[in-house]
């Protein structure tokens, strides 16, 4: 896959500025968003604005996340490698294929069929499929049967943390995802250990709404 030199100085230049300097400190985070081509996710018409510091509209009211709110999210997951991770909200793939350069395995969710096979094309051209297995569903379900995940991800706001995901997360396992009303989140880390649950706020943030059974109507 040839890459144009101006994009790949571009994708430097957002890991230094965008989040480095902004406090992302997992080399292995860095070094993913580093490697895998953002330009690659999103529509042909929009390459050139891949590296921007925003969230990217992708089509039918969906977008791809602006690259720190990606980075952050796999951060905070804690990821060594041996993982399985559920993501809730496929997108274009792009935070998928982050993380699944970060675990093991990665099952991710999206609700829209045309937004799933989209997820499927663009990781498959960015040779980023191997371990990633893109489901069209309702995310807000989660997947019992692959369950239980070691961490999850949900890309879009939800009214309350869904109890199915909370079910099928691992003891020890993490969950990350925005919770608030439709226009603003703040962005929740919940770990479960030893049977215990445990909840903190990472930063504010403004996602897409959760659709589905547990989520907005």
């Amino acid at each position: 896959m040839k890459v144009a030199p101006d994009l790949i100085a571009e994708r430097r230049e957002m890991v230094e500025m965008q989040l480095r300097r902004r406090g992302i400190q997992d080399p292995r985070v860095l070094r993913a968003m580093g490697e895998i081509p953002r330009e690659e996710f999103v529509p042909p018409d929009l390459q050139h604005l891949a590296y921007q510091d925003d969230p990217i509209q992708i089509g039918r009211g969906q977008t791809i996340s602006q690259p720190y709110m990606t980075a952050l999210m796999a951060e905070v997951l804690e990821l060594t490698g041996r993982e399985t991770v559920l993501e809730v909200g496929t997108g274009s793939g792009y935070a998928a294929a982050v993380l699944g350069a970060l675990a093991a395995q990665v099952v991710t969710i999206e609700l829209i069929p045309a937004l799933a096979k989209f997820a499927r094309k663009n990781l498959a051209r960015a040779g980023r499929d191997k371990n990633i297995l893109v489901v069209c569903g309702d995310g807000s379900l989660g997947d019992p049967q692959l369950a239980p995940y070691d961490a999850i991800s949900v890309a879009a706001g939800a009214p309350e943390v869904p109890h199915f995901l909370l079910e099928q997360l691992s003891d020890p396992g993490r969950l990350v995802i925005p919770v608030g009303d439709r226009l603003d989140q703040e962005l929740r880390v919940t770990v479960k250990e030893g049977g215990r649950i445990a909840t903190r706020v990472a930063t504010q943030c403004r996602f897409v709404p959760l659709r589905g059974g547990e989520g907005w109507r």
